[in-house]
């Protein structure tokens, strides 16, 4: 990661909707490489392009794997309608991914398979704390406040949000 741990309990900065977006693929047939290894290897070069631009609305992304045959990406966005224009966008890395896992599926039979979840989240139905470790996940996409500034404990933070820090119930 890079980013050194933070040493105090904070919250993500954030008092609005948050949206985000979980991707992923599952391997089905390892040595069915070709029909994976384009969807494999789009991804990087999505994130490549949302990353370059700021004004795309992607706020953050962290890459996991579940195990050798599953790989996701958390992502966190500005707006689903920023979301929304980046996938439908023609000349942006995701349409031509998107054509081919799509041409891949229909050879394949089933060696690869991804899936989605959107989740738009309105402010007061999601809270988050950190210690010791680098900003992550809403923390990292939004930056991070002392949680005093938000309430010390969770049903705290959920009340305050949608409000501005400092205004903690």
């Amino acid at each position: 990661m890079g980013a050194e741990p933070v040493y105090e309990r904070v919250t993500a900065d954030t008092d609005g909707e948050v949206v985000v977006f979980l991707i992923g693929m599952r391997i089905n047939r390892f040595r069915s490489v070709r029909s994976w290894w384009p969807a494999f290897r789009a991804m990087p070069r999505m994130l490549k392009e949302l990353t370059k631009d700021p004004d795309s609305g992607l706020l953050h992304h962290i890459l996991l794997t579940g195990n050798p045959r599953t790989y996701y990406v958390v992502q966190y966005w500005e707006s689903k309608e920023k979301l929304f224009a980046y996938a439908s966008r023609q000349e942006s890395e995701h349409r031509p991914a998107w054509a081919a896992f799509n041409r891949a599926v229909r050879a394949g039979n089933g060696r690869v398979g991804i899936w989605h979840e959107t989740y738009s989240v309105p402010a007061g139905h999601y809270e988050n704390i950190y210690f010791g470790m680098p900003p992550a996940g809403l923390g990292a996409a939004y930056g991070t406040v002392p949680v005093g500034r938000r309430g010390e404990r969770a049903a705290q933070r959920l009340a305050a949000a949608g409000k501005p820090a400092g205004e903690a119930a």
